[in-house]
């Protein structure tokens, strides 16, 4: 039990790798708060160690909420994030903001306010992208957005490790999450889409999401207490190899 006694948030943990993770959490002791948007998934989620809160990372001040009913932290996932497949030329500066509002504003200013509940020595783990890297079609506001809070993560790892705070990034490829049906394409788009992104995966397959959280959970626990500042990629070998 890894995470017994410990207190651990997850970011946008009613769904996909977050729920994943939440669960996988609160499995191994920890007593685990999370939050998101969607009040049906919130109460899904919700169980014996894993208590909901209805936040909306977009509006910063509705995360005060969340960690008002918190005491100290040990581990803060921020996992929420949006995406949208646009061609460039179809980019407009709404879905651009609407995106970064979410991905890179939402989820720096979510750590930083969490900072002054976090105890030293534990840990923050963001949720990234392997598409922070690859050029791929159609996701320029999305790549952005992670490419961003890529940097800020190594910067934010530098600045807490006085205080013993690791600060780490899990970036997954193509994973069988909710995400890719909320990205505004058809089923038929969908489709495509997926045996475009499974033909650049070294393994063959899609990922899920307790892979992506089992990845999640090791940079959190003490297995991990020398390594801060990386962007670990769960994707079947598709940055590394493709």
């Amino acid at each position: 039990m890894r995470f017994a006694v410990k207190e651990v948030v997850v970011i946008g943990g009613n769904s996909g790798i977050g729920r994943a993770a939440a669960e996988a959490f609160a499995a191994e002791g920890a007593s685990v708060t999370i939050c998101g948007r969607d009040e049906a998934t919130l109460a899904e989620t919700a169980g014996p160690n894993i208590k909901a809160v209805r936040a909306d990372i977009a509006d910063l001040a509705s995360l005060d909420a969340l960690y008002d009913g918190i005491g100290v932290i040990d581990v803060l996932v921020v996992n929420a994030g949006i995406g949208r497949f646009v061609p460039f030329a179809e980019l407009t500066p709404e879905i651009w903001d609407e995106i970064q509002q979410v991905n890179l504003r939402g989820c720096a200013f979510a750590a930083q306010k969490a900072l002054p509940k976090l105890r030293d020595g534990g840990a923050i783990v963001f949720t990234g992208s392997i598409g922070a890297l690859l050029a791929i079609p159609g996701n320029a506001a999305y790549a952005a957005s992670k490419a961003g809070l890529r940097a800020a993560a190594r910067v934010l790892a530098a600045e807490l490790a006085p205080r013993k705070i690791r600060v780490n990034m899990v970036s997954p490829g193509p994973t069988e999450t909710p995400i890719i049906r909320r990205s505004g394409m058809t089923d038929d788009q969908i489709a495509g889409l997926r045996e475009v992104m499974i033909a650049n995966i070294p393994m063959g397959r899609m990922g899920e999401a307790g892979e992506i959280a089992r990845a999640i959970l090791f940079l959190a626990s003490d297995e991990a207490s020398f390594i801060t500042g990386i962007d670990l990629f769960v994707d079947g070998g598709a940055v590394e190899l493709g």
